[in-house]
């Protein structure tokens, strides 16, 4: 029997300019391309009605259609990568396993994992750089180090771009390499215990106009000024390098959105302690108060504060936030009321159709002041004059809070002056 590659789909889940797909199609085998549900990243998602895994099931079908164009199919396991890869073994002579890198503690654990068992049997294994622009050591300072500050970090990064161009992987052009297979077994959610939704997401176009536009109005949630690609970026259904070309054409302020989350991953890359404690190790010794009766209000959007309130609707009802109420809502829960940080980013993350650990880490850690570049501790954001600023004629409180300036929306839960001075004292006597 002829010997074949497989290719391991995770959070690339495209078939145009997939740089891990490329190499695969172009190294002279056959390929089979897989894609696993591992029940150690399916407890992550304890809901059955979970959007997020119709959003993958939906991505898996429309690849799958894309492979049947070339007498092929997506080869969809259940289990463990470790079973899956012994099964794969034992059904395909497997020369090699190729895969794009990922950057996450756990899935570092579990590539080293895979790889080792595949060595045992002889089969090679390669990561290839997808999900990210730069990563690992590609953007340090002179001396070799990590950067831990965005401006520095973004000007090297920038630097870099300008004298190494991106390429991109044609691997849709080469879809006559995959290897010839009947339908295989394709599953329903129902049958790993999760519900199909009957909604719509984002579209995953690039939009000139919006991004030209994107400094002037990303700030007000009311209006369409965001792309809303996160989720797109999260499971890799369009290309970084595609949309950072974009970028580069059409809005600098965008491109540095994209640089944060270039910067997220190289910092949860060099300091994978940050995904359980704080960056500036000093804040995990802050007592939080942990009211957990304050924080199911903050939870359920029922705080007297009504963009924080917005915001949490959204996000409850939606799966998105807005990035100005994101940062306004966790400051509101470390600061006024008190509360880890970690409670609320594991909310996000069980929420967030975006979640992204590092962008999601980073953005908490930043909103308590525990984080890498963080805002100074005793910066509080007055949700107020948030408002006043960005929804001052209340037009997005009003879609997601209907019921604000009635008697019946709560009166605020903490008074904004007492909160901020109860936070900056906490902190300073924490951090002395």
């Amino acid at each position: 029997m002829e010997k074949v590659n497989i290719f391991w789909f995770r959070r690339d889940l495209r078939i145009d300019d997939n740089h891990g797909l490329f190499q695969a199609l172009n190294a002279g085998l056959p390929v089979v391309p897989v894609f696993i549900f591992d029940p150690a990243i399916l407890a992550q998602f304890p809901d059955p009605n979970d959007a997020r895994l119709t959003f993958i099931h939906r991505c898996l079908t429309d690849l799958d259609c894309e492979f049947r164009k070339f007498n092929s199919s997506l080869q969809v396991y259940v289990s463990s990568p470790e079973v899956v890869f012994g099964q794969l073994a034992s059904k395909y002579p497997i020369h090699s396993v190729f895969t794009n890198t990922d950057y996450e503690p756990a899935s570092i654990l579990r590539d080293q994992k895979v790889a080792q068992i595949l060595l045992n049997k002889g089969i090679g294994f390669h990561s290839f750089k997808d999900q990210i622009i730069f990563h690992q050591n590609e953007v340090v300072k002179a001396d070799g180090s990590p950067y831990t500050v965005f401006t520095p970090y973004s000007k090297k990064w920038k630097e870099k771009l300008a004298s190494h161009p991106i390429p991109v992987y044609e691997s849709e052009k080469h879809l006559y390499s995959l290897k010839h297979l009947s339908s295989d077994y394709f599953p329903e959610l129902t049958e790993i215990g999760y519900q199909l939704q009957d909604r719509s997401f984002p579209e995953k176009k690039f939009d000139s106009i919006l991004v030209e536009n994107y400094a002037k109005t990303r700030d007000f949630p009311a209006e369409n000024g965001t792309s809303k690609l996160g989720v797109h970026l999260r499971f890799g259904t369009i290309s970084i390098r595609k949309l950072t070309q974009f970028a580069q054409m059409h809005s600098e302020v965008f491109l540095n959105e994209l640089i944060w989350r270039n910067f997220y991953m190289d910092i949860l890359w060099h300091f994978p302690h940050v995904v359980e404690k704080s960056f500036k190790t000093a804040y995990d010794f802050i007592p939080w108060l942990n009211n957990e009766s304050e924080f199911e209000r903050w939870c359920t959007g029922q705080t007297g504060y009504p963009l924080v309130d917005a915001g949490m609707r959204e996000l409850n009802e939606t799966g998105y936030m807005h990035n100005r109420v994101r940062m306004v809502v966790a400051s509101f829960l470390t600061k006024h009321l008190l509360i880890d940080w970690r409670w609320g980013e594991a909310y996000f993350a069980s929420k967030l159709l975006d979640y992204e650990l590092a962008s999601n880490n980073g953005g908490w850690q930043w909103a308590s002041g525990s984080g890498c570049d963080a805002a100074p501790y005793f910066r509080v954001f007055s949700p107020d004059l948030q408002t006043k600023k960005f929804d001052h004629d209340f037009k997005y409180i009003r879609k997601w809070v209907p019921e604000y300036g009635t008697s019946s929306y709560p009166k605020p839960m903490v008074d904004h002056a007492f909160a901020r001075n109860r936070a900056i004292e906490t902190y300073r006597k924490a951090l002395k």
